[in-house]
């Protein structure tokens, strides 16, 4: 995922585009660019490795200038982050381009165009786009028809902003799979990937359809559908304000962080999904060919991100029909583990820094456990840059230590990973395109679980004078409840543990009283009947209960059972939806305790040492 601006207007839009940069960082920034044209009409262009500010400084001399321009802020898929991967992607002196999403048959393309004897300087597959826009371009076409006829060509998904020396008025936008909106002012016009980006110049916005084609100049928009057709697109009027989106309500980064998940994973989706079908290039150069040997999946992860292996295992198991094991990476990396050589070996991490898991797999690509697939969240991270594919998560930067978006988007990179292995295991067609349909569904669900939140508050005083809490959870919800265990610990500080419900006869039953709060999550599904046995076993006890239950399940409140009905959701999306309400609940009861919530005692956000 990656952030695009643009801009035609009378005057400089060097600034504009790098407020737009800026506010659009959270979807990237391993690399920053910007290209304009000058007074003289030629193409100039600053890309610089880093964050947006390094991009800034460059141009603190103030000599790039132009009434004309395109920018980009980089989350890194093919090529490493680079200046000469950095966007924007130039052709000759005559065409620049910007571009978000994953152009698939890109391979092809650069065989083709390196035989007619263009030159690569990257190894991204945006390049290739600026090389065929080029190519209809010296052929005689005019700058829009040049790019209606290089989309054409294009396999994936794309959002897209070009300009040309040929053309020196004309900003010329395309998208299929990836968002693309217009911004309307007056006597100008903007793109970018996101409202946010403009609302310093605009709150008049046009958003472009699947397959649209847009010329744009100072005093004209001109739309163009997928088959060449010329349409009218409505105009909206945004209400958000640059202040608000600045500023941010929130008393805390963890909320702020947990209402971020249906934008989070929205994102973690976007230019990933075509047609019912997860895009196999998401996961990098080669990946399908990789993908063809997997026999087998080792996922090794710490602490949240263990908890999303777990679900992981499920889902592998469940929908694939994959062997997946699921190990805690600073145990991994000390024992003696039986070597499957056709295993994929994927590591989960938000920061991608964790000193156990990069040595799990140094330690598993020493031992020849197979090739290597990171789902991460910072692409210049080590261990990113020591795997052969990466999945990137897309939930922007996390501030507080307790991980939420981060988590939640490990859990939809996850799904992906299960259906493009699930193909080579009998996983039929329609299978998919059910679970990309929910999986599309996902951020909806999750801000309707959000609504929640003024309850859950409520449920949280019950908590504000206990010393331990017991989580359950079956199946899937198993390691949902773990993952709600660490967070009240993480931030409240009271000792939770988390058990599948099936084990209370083991031994937890003995901890149940009247100060022992026992949470359950009670989705829908085939093991819903047994859950409710075993919270029969702890009401017997005196136990006092607190169900998150699918509003559906027949799970009622009385006495000391207090129930949270949440919507119903399809079983397989369910570790997700359930995850968020106990989120929440250790949130607000942590506000009760007057902990440190971003920053709880004796933890860090990234574990850089063992």
């Amino acid at each position: 995922m990656c952030g695009i601006v643009g801009a035609v207007a009378e005057r400089d839009v060097v600034p504009i585009l790098m407020e737009g940069l800026r506010r659009l960082e959270y979807r990237g920034y391993d690399s920053a660019g910007i290209a304009v044209l000058d007074e003289g009409r030629s193409l100039c262009r600053v890309r610089m490795p880093g964050k947006v500010a390094t991009l800034a400084q460059a141009l603190q001399e103030g000599t790039l200038h132009g009434s004309i321009g395109i920018a980009h802020t980089r989350w890194a898929t093919h090529g490493v982050p680079s200046e000469s991967n950095a966007h924007p992607h130039v052709c000759r002196k005559t065409v620049a381009v910007v571009h978000n999403g994953i152009i698939e048959n890109h391979e092809r393309l650069r065989e083709a165009q390196q035989a007619q004897g263009y030159e690569f300087t990257s190894q991204t597959d945006t390049e290739v786009i600026a090389h065929q826009v080029y190519h209809y371009l010296d052929g005689g076409l005019p700058l829009l028809e040049a790019v209606q006829r290089a989309v054409q060509d294009l396999e994936g998904a794309y959002a897209l902003g070009v300009i040309s020396t040929r053309d020196p008025d004309l900003l010329v936008a395309a998208r299929r799979g990836s968002p693309l909106i217009i911004g309307i002012g007056i006597g100008e016009h903007f793109i970018a990937s996101d409202v946010a980006a403009l609302l310093p110049v605009t709150q008049r916005f046009v958003f472009l359809e699947e397959g649209d084609v847009a010329a744009i100049r100072r005093d004209r928009l001109l739309i163009f559908d997928a088959r060449g057709r010329q349409v009218q697109r409505p105009e909206r009027i945004s209400e958000i304000s640059a202040n608000a989106v600045e500023r941010g309500p929130y008393r805390h980064y963890m909320l702020k962080e947990i209402y971020e998940q249906p934008r989070a994973i929205a994102d973690t989706l976007e230019g990933r999904l075509y047609q019912g079908r997860v895009l196999e290039e998401s996961f990098g150069a080669g990946a399908g060919e990789i993908f063809d040997r997997v026999q087998g999946v080792h996922i090794i992860a710490c602490g949240t991100s263990y908890h999303a292996g777990l679900i992981g295992r499920y889902w592998l198991e469940s929908l694939a029909g994959i062997p997946c094991s699921v190990e805690v990476a600073s145990e991994f990396r000390y024992r003696r583990p039986v070597v499957r050589n056709s295993s994929l070996i994927v590591t989960l991490s938000q920061s991608g820094e964790t000193a156990d898991t990069l040595a799990g797999l140094q330690e598993a690509k020493r031992l020849g456990f197979g090739h290597s697939l990171a789902i991460c969240n910072v692409p210049e991270s080590s261990l990113v840059r020591e795997s052969e594919l990466v999945l990137m998560t897309r939930a922007g930067p996390e501030i507080g230590v307790a991980s939420t978006k981060a988590f939640t988007t490990q859990l939809v990179a996850m799904m992906m990973l299960v259906m493009v292995l699930g193909r080579r295991f009998g996983m039929r067609p329609e299978t998919e395109t059910g679970l990309v349909q929910q999986l599309e569904r996902l951020p909806r669900l999750v801000e309707e679980v959000l609504e929640l939140d003024d309850r859950i508050q409520e449920l949280a005083q019950a908590f504000a004078d206990k010393h331990n809490a017991l989580f359950l959870g079956r199946g899937a919800q198993y390691p949902v409840a773990m993952e709600g265990a660490l967070k009240l610990k993480e931030i409240s500080y009271i000792h939770a543990e988390a058990y599948p419900a099936g084990e209370l006869k083991h031994g937890p039953l003995a901890l149940i009283d009247a100060d022992m709060p026992v949470v359950a999550v009670a989705p829908n599904n085939e093991l819903l009947e047994k859950l409710k046995s075993n919270l029969q076993e702890v009401r017997a006890r005196g136990g006092q209960l607190f169900v998150f239950a699918d509003s559906e399940a027949g799970v009622e409140a009385e006495g000391s059972v207090f129930v949270l009905p949440v919507a119903p959701a399809e079983d397989s999306i369910a570790p997700v939806i359930y995850s968020v309400p106990l989120q929440l609940l250790a949130y607000h009861v942590a506000v009760l305790k007057g902990t440190d919530i971003d920053q709880p005692r004796n933890l860090a956000k990234s574990v850089t040492v063992e």
